[in-house]
């Protein structure tokens, strides 16, 4: 009983701040989208960035369309667009895993979609297809790896599920990033083992409007269960028994979540390649700032993911000549930050 009052008092803490932490985050992502829409090698002024953005929205534009305004809807808009998309889906699949498995060190790749998705990717890089069938063998590489991983964790009997869940992630992925390093053993050296390597860093370089669109439409698509089940997703965190009792079907309501993180990650390695640290980084930030009630932690979450990912991808291409690899940048920034994070977070688990 002991839970129930600490609980209350978690909430009464924390009740008021998730408005305005909304509100903060957002306006700091509006001017940090500002900022990354400015900076490059065709730099440009916010006054100019939002006049040609004005009179494109009012349809006052040139028929011949400005140095500016290419640069803003063609080259920069959708690769800003793309790091917002995917940096919040990113964050709300690691928040959705750390809560259904009770553990604060899962991040979106737990149960091998990262794996599959690079798996994917590279046999397309091996066999030189083409870059939309990259894509449609990462996204299909890890779907199918997660329904693997699924199947075995589901099949043992007697153990605890998220218990063999986790595990069955760990050695699936294991295996398949032991194929990977075998296609990478096999690959020719010359061309198709560095556009290997390239994509298994990420790079949000080559999105364009169509990788966008697809890539938003998934991602609204699997929010729409996890905002539904916004209220039952607390319950997770309870032990089965005690879900059960209170009126939850904690299996279909696992695969639904799995479903829709899973779906929302291989979408996003798909198109962006493996972009680490922002699924299990950002929802430990939401989560000292909000608290862990899901329905307040989810918005506030995908607002820091879309920020930390656009300010990543925006110093990675303008911090020196040639550009950074987002996916390394990631971690070297992410590591230092997990652990301060560690050291001024009181235990919200």
């Amino acid at each position: 009983m002991t839970g129930a009052p600490a609980a209350g008092a978690s909430a009464r803490r924390t009740g008021g701040r998730p408005l305005w932490f909304n509100l903060g985050a957002a306006l700091l992502l509006a001017a940090l989208v500002l900022f990354a829409m400015s900076v490059g090698r065709f730099p440009l002024g916010p006054g100019e960035i939002l006049a040609v953005v004005w009179a494109k929205l009012t349809g006052a534009a040139a028929v011949a369309p400005s140095a500016a305004e290419t640069v803003i809807f063609q080259v920069r808009g959708p690769r800003v667009a793309a790091a917002i998309v995917i940096g919040a889906a990113l964050a709300a699949a690691g928040t959705a895993y750390q809560g259904m498995f009770r553990n604060p060190l899962v991040s979106p790749d737990i149960l091998g979609v990262s794996a599959g998705a690079g798996l994917g990717a590279v046999l397309a890089i091996f066999l030189s297809l083409s870059v939309l069938a990259i894509q449609a063998f990462a996204f299909a590489g890890g779907i199918a790896a997660v329904a693997i991983v699924y199947l075995v964790g589901s099949s043992v009997r007697g153990h605890d599920p998220i218990l063999a869940l986790i595990l069955a992630g760990v050695v699936i992925g294991t295996l398949l990033g032991s194929c990977i390093a075998l296609l990478k053993y096999l690959a020719d050296p010359y061309n198709q083992l560095p556009a290997i390597t390239f994509w298994l860093l990420g790079s949000l370089a080559a999105v364009g409007s169509q990788e966008l669109g697809m890539v938003t439409l998934f991602v609204l698509a699997a929010l729409v269960p996890m905002f539904l089940l916004r209220w039952r997703m607390n319950l997770l965190s309870l032990a089965d028994d005690e879900a059960r009792a209170l009126g939850v079907n904690t299996g279909l309501l696992r695969v639904v979540v799995v479903c829709a993180a899973t779906l929302m990650t291989a979408t996003s390695v798909a198109v962006s390649g493996i972009i680490g640290w922002v699924g299990l980084l950002i929802p430990h930030a939401a989560r000292m700032l909000v608290g862990p009630e899901f329905s307040r932690l989810l918005p506030v979450a995908m607002l820091l993911g879309a920020g930390y990912l656009l300010g990543v991808d925006t110093l990675a291409r303008t911090m020196a000549r040639i550009e950074v690899p987002p996916g390394v940048l990631t971690a070297v920034i992410g590591t230092p930050f997990f652990v301060w994070l560690l050291a001024a977070s009181r235990r919200t688990w």
